[in-house]
């Protein structure tokens, strides 16, 4: 008999690969955080002993959620502005709200509160875009989440930098800081095409091929984006970023709206990945990703929150659900992304368009034990004909009982186990109250 350091015992187990597969009665066993088998749970009893064994009978197990697309400090910002359009509502509020607030400690408190709900959402993996990188890198790492933390650039003074030359050379420093962090990665974070000129893309572009970093960007956002592009520009944005050179399979394209045909054909020619915000886009009102069309074209979609400034949570179950609902009926036709597709976008896409899918995204033998379990047992689960299906269009965050990353435990029966949340919430509560002093009228 093989003696292991954890086995996990459950009444359903998901991988999401093989797609469509939900294995009942199931053990995983994991060796230093890795994944060494999946197997029926009466011959796990017979080949396997542990130091730590878990018997979750009445639980179903995924892969860690992966949140493609966050801004985490943001959550500090939860709703301090609501219902009106994206424009509004970062040039009249948040912005000015950043302005004013944002340093090391907000970054620090605001990164803590959105781990710790991500966390108890079954997020493993968040891939971040905001100010002060190093700050979440940290954090991120402390709480033994995994983290691509973003390399902003941008085209004007903020807290972080002065000008895309002291962007790049920050981001630079980032990245050598946490090359050699198993659970930190980075990506080339420029804001957006309207923010950022061709000459600081250049030069973010010759720094993600010296790293061989993704690319992850605010692209076609909202119409008014788009017109104001072709106004300015006579183009398009999409079409300006491949004369760039930008369009690749490194490029993680964020919200999508508004796309033509032959654009869809150029993200399918230069394998663009796809982060779809289907919620922060409902809210904000800024049109809608394609994501059926995008699908059936085979482009690789992934899900992200936004921020919790525009969503108003990181709650990547809620987030996979909408966003099937949402393809069904644009497309008019309810077949069109199934549970198992929901679920993939949610984690192995998101793994792909990071880069890391022969890390996490899925559960199989050699990757990282990264792992949610869900309470299937509550009556707001029963009954249960398809536990995938189940997962999709029923369970809510609150299900999510246990979190490992890397096969450390870092939600507990709920219970985080690497940050404090009673000095979470007593930070946060203080910087509710210093902000909304200082809030102009809605």
């Amino acid at each position: 008999m093989q003696h292991l350091d954890i086995l996990i015992y459950a009444g359903w187990i998901i991988p999401v690969e093989p797609e469509n597969t939900v294995y009942e009665q199931h053990a995983i066993a994991i060796q230093d955080g890795k994944i060494v088998a999946i197997l029926p749970s009466d011959e796990a009893v017979k080949r396997f002993s542990a130091r730590i064994t878990y018997r979750l009978n009445t639980h179903l197990l995924i892969p860690g959620l992966i949140n493609a697309h966050t801004h985490a400090s943001m959550t500090l910002l939860r709703g301090f502005a609501d219902d009106m359009p994206l424009e509004k509502w970062l040039n009249e509020y948040i912005w000015p709200a950043e302005q004013a607030h944002v340093n090391e400690s907000f970054v620090a408190d605001g990164a803590k509160l959105a781990i710790a709900e991500m966390l108890r959402s079954g997020v493993t993996c968040f891939n971040d875009m905001y100010f002060f990188p190093d700050i979440v890198g940290e954090i991120a790492s402390q709480a033994g989440i995994r983290a691509t933390l973003g390399l902003i650039l941008i085209d004007f003074p903020t807290a972080w930098a002065k000008d895309s030359n002291e962007y790049l050379q920050k981001g630079r420093a980032v990245h050598e800081q946490f090359s050699d962090n198993p659970l930190i990665q980075t990506a080339l974070a420029p804001h957006a095409p309207y923010s950022v000129s061709d000459i600081s893309l250049k030069a973010g572009k010759l720094l993600a091929e010296e790293f061989d970093l993704p690319i992850h960007m605010h692209v076609h956002e909202t119409t008014t984006e788009i017109k104001d592009a072709v106004k300015k520009n006579g183009e398009r944005p999409l079409t300006r970023l491949k004369k760039l050179g930008l369009l690749s399979p490194k490029l993680m394209a964020v919200h999508m709206t508004s796309l033509k045909n032959e654009e869809m054909d150029l993200l399918e020619e230069h394998g663009v990945n796809i982060i779809h915000c289907p919620e922060s886009n409902l809210k904000l009102a800024s049109g809608t990703c394609p994501i059926s069309k995008l699908h059936e074209a085979g482009i690789n979609i992934a899900l992200g929150t936004d921020s919790a400034a525009s969503n108003d949570d990181l709650d990547m179950l809620g987030e996979m659900r909408t966003a099937a609902l949402l393809a069904k009926i644009l497309s008019k036709d309810a077949s069109i992304i199934p549970a198992s597709t929901a679920l993939q976008m949610a984690t192995l896409n998101g793994a792909k368009a990071l880069g890391i899918d022969d890390i996490t995204g899925s559960l199989v033998p050699g990757k990282s034990a990264d792992i949610v379990a869900i309470n299937m047992s509550d009556i707001e689960t029963q009954p249960i004909y398809n536990p995938l299906s189940q997962l999709v269009y029923a369970v809510g965050r609150d299900k999510v009982t246990d979190v490992w990353v890397a096969g450390k435990h870092l939600l507990k029966s709920r219970s985080l186990t690497s940050l404090d949340i009673h000095d979470i919430k007593a930070k946060t509560h203080l910087w509710r109250d210093k902000i909304a002093a200082t809030r102009k009228p809605s």
